[in-house]
């Protein structure tokens, strides 16, 4: 059966999404989609590995809140990717306060991207770091 792109399998009563086209595992992308240009990065990378069929945005702050379907969402993941902005890392702790264990962490400013308030980052640096993600998630 196919469901919003994958090959659904049922065996030993549990359902299992086979990515139709690629084998590769779920990965759960979990911005920190905060209040600066690095925040904000954060959020327009997992908005654009979704529609890359990468992986899928998650609800960060829905973890944060202890929403049983967000949870149980994020529980589903094979991967589980943190997009942090800073080294606050705010969606890192918020995973692990709600014992999801991170596969991956990202931070923006590691990528050299310094901080501010700006929320509307300019297209080449969000496009730059989009391939760094990418890139680091392949190793």
């Amino acid at each position: 059966m196919l469901k919003n792109g994958y090959l659904v399998k049922r065996g030993e009563n549990v359902w299992k999404k086979i990515d139709a086209c690629v084998n590769h595992q779920m990965q759960g992308f979990f911005p920190c989609s905060g209040g600066s240009n690095v925040g904000q990065i954060s959020n327009e990378i997992a908005v654009e590995l979704t529609k890359q069929d990468i992986g899928k945005m998650m609800c960060t702050v829905g973890i944060g809140g202890r929403i049983s379907g967000l949870m149980k969402s994020a529980e589903g993941c094979d991967s589980v990717v943190a997009i942090d902005g800073c080294p606050l890392h705010c969606s890192k702790q918020t995973l692990e306060l709600a014992e999801i264990d991170v596969s991956h962490h990202i931070v923006i400013t590691d990528y050299g991207v310094k901080k501010d308030k700006n929320l509307e980052p300019d297209g080449s640096v969000v496009s730059g770091c989009i391939e760094k993600v990418k890139n680091d998630l392949q190793q």
